[in-house]
Order: C-alpha cells, then structure tokens, then sequence
C-alpha cells in the first residue's frame, strides 16, 4: 500500500534534525515530498549527509538559491501545488526570503505551514540560539533524570529534538490538514520544541501537584526501576514497579524469602539498590535473561543500537529494516503499523540536487535557464 497520506504534497525547506524528522514520518506514512536544499550546498556537506542517511529518506530533492527572486517563484510555484510546507529557520528568516506564511498562503490558502524552532515564534528566547538540551531544560524536563551524583543526565536529543519537536510538528500538521479540508483554509503550526517537552511532562505535573509522588521513582533512584550492571560489563533494566512485578523481581533475584526494607520509603532506596547491584553484578548477562525468561518482572537487557534489530521481540515484528541495497546496517521500520494502508519503506535519501530537472519540468519551468542563471544547481 502507498500510505494513508498517499496524495499529500509537502514541500520541505531543508534544515537539520527534527525539521527533517518530521519529514521522514510523514514520508514514511505515504507523503510525497519535495525537498528544498540551498544549491550552495550541492556536492557537499557529507557529515550531514551521513549524519541524515536514515531520517531524509523517501524524499526528492531540488537545489535552488533562495535568495535570488527566481529561487523564491520556484518555492512559491512548488507551495501552489501543495499541502503542506516544513521549515525550521530562525524568526523571520522565512519572511525575509520571501517564503513566509503571507507568501505562500497568497497563492495557495489551503497550505498548512509547519514551522519547526526551538524556542518558537514568539517569546523573549524566540530569536535566541539554543540546542535540545536548553529546550528541555526550560521546559523542566531534564530536571527529571538525575545521575548517583544528582546532577541531570541528557537524554540524548531525543526528548526535545524528536519528541517534544517532530512529533507535536506532525500532530499539528495532521491536525490542520483535517481543517483545512473541512474549510479550504490553511494555517500556521507553530512547533516549539520547548513547548512539545512542556506537554510531555503532563503527567509529571500531575503526580507534582497532587502530592502523589514525594520523589520522581521513575529517574533512576529507586531501586526498582534502575539500570544495573552485570558480570560481565553488560546492563539489566529493572522496571518492577507494580507489587506483582516486584514479587516476580525478588524471586528470581533469590531474595523470595528475605526480609526486606519497605521499598515504597526513599529512605531504604539506597540500601535496596546496593543490594540489588551486588547481587546482579554477580553473574553475566545471559545468566540474568535465563533467569527471568517468562516471567513478569519486568526486566530485559540493556542493548546497543547494533544489537537492538536482532532483539527477538523486535525482529518478529521487523522493528528495524536494512538500511541499504547492499544490507549493511539497519534503520527504523515505519511506525506507527496501521491495518489497512499499511505504508511501504520510502525510497533511500536523495542526493542534494538529485531531482531538480525532474522536479522543475512536473512544474513546467526550464532548468537549463535557471542553472545558466546561478538559481538552480
């Protein structure tokens, strides 16, 4: 099947990260887009181009200057055609090139205009420099991971970046795509990454505000829900927050029958989890995975992003697909899985540039003309 978007146009104005992100599940679900890259750039930049291979897959690409007048008409007769249109530059920039909102929504009211930033298009930091990590801390997201030393631990990007930014990007598009049909009429999705990680922190507040919780279990000092090392150098997650998992966890642990502090008491949070790491780091990993196979316990090894595609779970479903022709490597299968339009793999990542004559002929516009003229590469 092509995807429950099968028919949906995008155009996205290349950038970096979520923006591209966002590209790729789109594409995954069966969009058609079109990318813009800067014709500064063909034949170059190979760090982000192997730093991207996976998430600019399924696209075609055009490189255009868009400064110059006739760069900004191909953008503009590109967005004519479309549904939706994807940027993350800075504040304004989009404005000062002639692509903005305005631009775009004049000659086509129906597009959906998806803007990816950090801090958002309004607000005191909104013409500020940031990254993920400054995102999430505002947010007080990062304040819930904290290493032995209490310090916060970065999550990598994934919270901010792809969670709290690519996905409520292309919640919002989704959503005004819904409206837009219904209506005719488009409009700005305003994706902030600091305000994605503000809304993921939901139940948080929650617990927060009516006193559920005295103490996060969830950031890695309790000792049923850690990360402990095993004999030999591995990791195990525990994750036995229920009783009934906590009963399942004691068991196989061999601590059935001893008397233990209460662990619903920070206070004895230390004394379980030395316990507890002493014990597992007593014997290898596979000894643990024996151990627990089949019960509810909740625990299961820790694995690298090489080992994770074999994972037996994860390669029933076919989680993780070869990431190329020739079979080396993996990447992401698309997700969600959905039982009807069930969407293919896109195609592999296109090179800068790749489909600029293709692109510009569908749009009836003479690429030698524009590649004589410096627009186009």
């Amino acid at each position: 099947m092509a995807g429950p978007l099968a028919g949906v146009r995008v155009v996205e104005l290349a950038g970096i990260g979520p923006g591209p992100f966002a590209g790729m599940l789109l594409a995954d679900l069966g969009a058609e887009i079109i990318r813009v890259d800067r014709a500064a750039d063909l034949g170059g930049d190979e760090l982000r181009a192997l730093a991207h291979a996976v998430i600019d897959r399924g696209r075609r690409s055009i490189a255009v200057d868009l400064k110059q007048p006739a760069g900004r008409e191909v953008v503009l007769a590109l967005a004519e055609r479309a549904d939706v249109i994807i940027e993350g530059f800075r504040p304004g920039v989009a404005e000062r090139l002639g692509v903005g909102p305005e631009d775009v929504a004049a000659r086509n009211p129906r597009l959906v205009y998806g803007r990816m930033t950090g801090w958002g298009q309004s607000g005191p930091y909104a013409h500020l420099a940031g990254h993920d990590l400054n995102y999430i801390a505002a947010a007080g997201a990062l304040a819930l991971g904290r290493g032995a030393d209490g310090v916060p631990v970065p999550p990598e990007n994934v919270l901010g970046d792809f969670g709290g930014g690519s996905l409520y990007l292309v919640t919002g598009i989704l959503a005004a795509l819904l409206h837009a049909r219904e209506t005719g009429r488009g409009q700005v999705v305003d994706a902030a990454i600091v305000d994605g990680a503000a809304s993921l922190m939901a139940m948080h507040h929650a617990m927060i505000n009516t006193g559920v919780i005295k103490r996060n279990p969830m950031d890695g000092g309790a000792p049923y829900y850690r990360v402990y090392r095993t004999a030999d150098d591995r990791f195990l997650a525990v994750a036995a927050m229920e009783p009934q998992f906590w009963a399942e966890l004691l068991d196989g642990l061999g601590l059935a029958d001893r008397e233990l502090p209460d662990r619903d008491d920070p206070a004895n949070w230390p004394e379980l989890g030395e316990l507890f790491a002493e014990i597992i780091r007593g014997r290898p990993l596979a000894d643990w995975l024996a151990a627990f196979e089949g019960r509810d316990a909740c625990v299961t090894a820790v694995c690298t992003p090489g080992e994770a595609p074999h994972d037996p779970h994860l390669a029933a479903r076919r989680a993780y697909l070869p990431a190329g022709a020739d079979g080396a490597g993996w990447q992401p299968a698309p997700a969600p899985r959905l039982s009807v339009t069930e969407p293919e793999l896109p195609g592999p990542p296109p090179r800068i540039g790749q489909h600029t004559d293709e692109v510009l002929a569908e749009l009836g516009i003479d690429a030698d003309a524009l590649r004589a003229a410096g627009v186009v590469g």
